[in-house]
């Protein structure tokens, strides 16, 4: 028999481990997945804690290497060395008033020969292109009907005349006989009258005549005035109509020749006063590029009015043009002088830079570079006329991206080719203008 103890059901601790053990661990394996989360959550969480901590240190590292600026190098130049730059001296001088215009070409005169008779082409004197005086044959027309013609009418011509001489000597009579009184007044009234109406029977045959000797010349057909033939446009064969509209040749004069262009009605006041004053104005015809000059003439007069779609007057200025140099119906660029500025202090407009609405230069003393306000006035070819620097002060004319005012400075005769030549926005002027 067993004690009671072991009756009851009381166990020696290290007998029940092995029993617990198992039941906790089939608690487990029974226990909800839910509940299993609830318990991994924290270790989750301090994972991704841990995660983005490192990201954001890194993050931050990187931020901070590209915010910490690189040794730049000095507005001076490696280790504050001078900046090379080009240099200009203002000096006092002239400039012109310009008013700048695109102009065209306009001979003085062109000549669109036609037919005046119905005739035949028989010769065509001129070649394509040639030089050609005043008076200068250029077509012919067949002039046989046309000389038929005038001998008719020369013909009758003669007839009456003789007829009118004949009525004056038969009143040469009757005069001498009414002196007499052999004849009655009656008589001697009519043959007077019958000479009058023979006398206009002679003048009539006399307009024929000349009518026929006119149309007679028109199959003569010579140049009316000096310049160059153009095309040929008739040929020999052809039959032409007289007052066609077609031309058979067109006369362009050459020398001299005219430039017609447009300027501001605002011009007028500086123009106007001195035509009146018979002033000799210039005009200059530049290229296409505004660069060259091709000749220069004088401004003859301007329009009778003002074109009110485009507020302009239209102005005729004349060449010499010896060397042929301008062409009819040819777009050139003009530049007509409406007056001269004197001893004014010019600079290059390269030089010139910009600050907003503000000028300035960099006047360059004792190797330093001083930056300095200036006020622009007329602009030509390349120069530029200024108030707030003085005749013979030195200017930078480059490396205005490296210059700074104080900066120290190295003149160089040739522009360091990364520098920079200007602001953009600021070109240097080619031509000119009106303030």
């Amino acid at each position: 028999m067993l004690p009671d103890e072991s009756r009851s059901g009381a166990r020696d601790p290290d007998s029940l481990a092995p029993a617990t053990t198992q039941r906790e661990a089939r608690d487990l394996a029974t226990e909800p997945d839910a509940t299993r989360s609830r318990r991994n959550r924290p270790i989750k969480y301090l994972i991704w804690v841990l995660v983005l901590a490192v990201f954001a240190g890194a993050f931050v590292l990187i931020l901070r290497h590209k915010s910490t600026p690189a040794a730049a190098p000095s507005r001076h130049g490696a280790s504050g060395s001078p900046v090379a730059t080009t240099a200009a001296t203002a000096k006092s001088g002239d400039i012109g008033v310009y008013v700048d215009a695109i102009g065209t070409v306009t001979p003085t005169y062109t000549a669109n020969i036609t037919s005046e008779v119905t005739g035949l082409v028989t010769v065509v004197h001129f070649t394509e292109g040639q030089l050609v005086r005043k008076g200068t044959p250029l077509i012919e027309i067949d002039p046989r009907p046309y000389q038929a013609t005038l001998l008719q009418a020369q013909g009758t011509l003669e007839r009456d005349q003789n007829v009118l001489a004949q009525a004056q000597m038969d009143l040469a009579r009757y005069r001498q006989a009414w002196a007499k009184n052999a004849i009655p007044k009656q008589t001697l009234d009519d043959q007077e009258k019958l000479v009058l109406q023979d006398q206009g029977t002679v003048k009539l045959d006399q307009g024929a005549v000349q009518y026929d000797q006119v149309q007679l010349s028109f199959c003569h057909i010579v140049s009316p005035i000096n310049g160059r033939v153009g095309l040929r446009l008739v040929d020999p064969g052809n039959v032409v109509q007289a007052n066609g509209t077609t031309p058979l040749a067109v006369v362009t004069q050459l020398q001299p020749i005219t430039v017609v262009f447009s300027v501001p009605e605002d011009s007028l006041s500086q123009i106007a006063p001195q035509l009146r004053n018979k002033a000799k104005l210039t005009v200059d015809v530049l290229g296409r590029a505004d660069q060259k000059q091709i000749t220069t003439g004088l401004l003859l007069t301007l329009d009778n009015q003002i074109d009110t779609t485009t507020g302009t007057v239209k102005a005729r200025a004349q060449f010499a043009n010896t060397d042929n140099s301008l062409y009819p119906n040819q777009f050139v660029n003009t530049r007509l002088l409406v007056n001269t500025e004197h001893n004014a202090t010019l600079i290059p407009t390269s030089a010139i830079q910009h600050d907003g609405t503000q000028a300035f230069v960099y006047v360059l003393a004792d190797n330093v570079a001083h930056r300095r306000a200036i006020q622009q006035g007329v602009a030509d070819r390349g120069n530029t006329a200024v108030t707030g620097i003085n005749p013979g002060d030195v200017l930078a004319t480059s490396s205005f991206d490296k210059l700074e005012d104080g900066g120290k400075v190295k003149i160089s005769k040739a522009a360091p080719s990364s520098t920079s030549s200007g602001e953009p926005g600021n070109p240097a002027s080619s031509g000119s203008s009106a303030p």
